[in-house]
């Protein structure tokens, strides 16, 4: 039985493995990979450049809007990318409205404005925004907040107020963090936040190929049956072998798409830090890695000693689970329309999941979020987030992985017996009910 289930799971393996589509998808999606790892090198070398700072042209009639505005651009900017550097370059310009529009229409690169300060007697400040073409929501809102605290700003100058007292008023405000919990920590405040924005990118692989390996066990099993292969494979082999060999070989394949999406997200990160990069692109991912180096420090660090290995072990447990329900559920229908309405249920589960982790640091504190990081199938996806964010222990992640194994036990036990009555079954019919009838037998 040992040499025949060893001969049916290399089979199965190099059938998906020993593929062109295998070797073209994952070229195109290590190709994919450490291009998004490397998107401002690639366009940069394009013809881009991310250091390029938007330019702002200012025609002021007022005299005194230049400064105030230049001013508030600079502050809106640190706001926003929380860094000393600007992502504009404000310039005065000496000339007429017309010359100026002239100008514009010329450029090539669509993306300067030039900003037209008048006095107003009714409105203290009239403005005028030109562009050549549209501008993106971001600049849209940081430029009419620095317009309108500029016209505020003037207002109050007009007031006899010093300059220097309105650079107090629009200065920011220097914010301590209090918190009467004495377990409450800024930076606990902050993983929180990654991990409802970071952490759902790092568990996306697991919820894409489970949803890859459910349909792939389906296919495979219809195809088989839809060709009459299934006959001659089973007068050679028990069911109970054929089964054992689907989900062995769906796992080993799963396990080695996974290792090789964690190899080219290597190789993008290696390929950035070999070429070096600079810019407005690269100190956003400095503020996030800075944020992660202060998360580390919490004792976040220490604890991924026990949590990636459960998380890791919890997440093989499941795809097990996943296989073997996609392999009994495969065996009942006789094409891949069937099936897909019966993995209708597992998709949905998986979704539920998957959203759930996103939104775990909502739920801090509720008993049923707690329950549902029991629940199989569900738990390798919400487990891990809760873990980090505390609100579970390496106890709760034991139940779960004790769950999934009984599981697992039970899908193989009761399974079986659904798997053999219906690997040789042709009919569309009934499908249910031949499930309940093959468990009663």
């Amino acid at each position: 039985m040992k040499s025949k289930l060893n001969f049916l799971i290399g089979v199965s393996l190099k059938r998906k493995i020993k593929t062109k589509w295998f070797v073209a998808a994952n070229i195109i999606l290590g190709l994919v990979i450490v291009g998004l790892f490397n998107i401002d090198s690639i366009i940069t070398a394009f013809g881009g450049d991310f250091n390029e700072k938007q330019k702002v042209y200012i025609i002021d009639n007022t005299e005194m809007s230049y400064d105030l505005f230049n001013e508030q651009m600079i502050i809106s900017s640190k706001a926003l990318n929380q860094s000393e550097e600007s992502f504009y370059e404000i310039i005065k310009y000496d000339k007429d409205v017309e010359a100026a529009k002239k100008m514009l229409d010329k450029e090539e690169k669509n993306f300067s404005l030039l900003i037209v300060f008048n006095k107003s007697e009714k409105n203290v400040l009239d403005v005028q925004l030109i562009t050549k073409e549209y501008i993106d929501m971001i600049d849209t809102q940081l430029v009419t907040n620095a317009i309108n605290n500029t016209k505020v700003a003037l207002a109050i100058h007009e007031s006899n107020i010093s300059m220097e007292e309105i650079n107090k008023i629009y200065a920011p405000t220097n914010i301590e963090r209090i918190y009467l919990s004495e377990d409450k920590t800024n930076k606990e405040e902050s993983m929180e936040m990654i991990m409802s924005t970071v952490f759902p990118f790092i568990i996306l692989p697991f919820f894409m190929l489970t949803i890859f390996l459910v349909q792939m066990i389906g296919a495979e099993v219809n195809d088989e049956k839809s060709t009459r292969g299934m006959e001659i494979i089973i007068s050679n082999v028990s069911p109970k072998t054929h089964f054992f060999a689907k989900v062995v070989a769906g796992n080993l394949f799963v396990l080695l798409q996974g290792a090789l999406l964690f190899l080219f997200g290597a190789v993008g990160l290696f390929i950035r830090k070999l070429i070096g990069t600079n810019g407005i692109v690269n100190g956003i991912t400095d503020e996030v890695g800075g944020m992660i180096s202060d998360l580390l420090k919490t004792g976040l660090g220490e604890k991924l000693i026990y949590i990636i290995p459960l998380t890791l072990l919890l997440m093989v447990l499941t795809f097990i689970a996943y296989s073997l329900l996609a392999g009994v559920l495969a065996s009942m229908t006789t094409n891949i329309e069937d099936f897909q309405q019966l993995q209708t249920p597992i998709m949905i589960i998986s979704l539920i999941g998957y959203y759930l982790s996103m939104m775990a640091g909502v739920f801090e504190g509720a008993t049923f979020i707690k329950i549902l990081s029991y629940v199989p199938l569900i738990s390798a996806i919400l487990s891990p987030s809760l873990l980090v964010l505390g609100q579970i222990g390496i106890i709760d992640i034991m139940i779960s992985m004790v769950l999934i194994i009984i599981t697992n036990y039970l899908l193989i036990k009761y399974g079986l017996k659904i798997y053999k009555v219906g690997i040789l079954n042709y009919s569309s019919s009934g499908l249910w009910k031949k499930m309940f009838k093959a468990l009663k037998n």
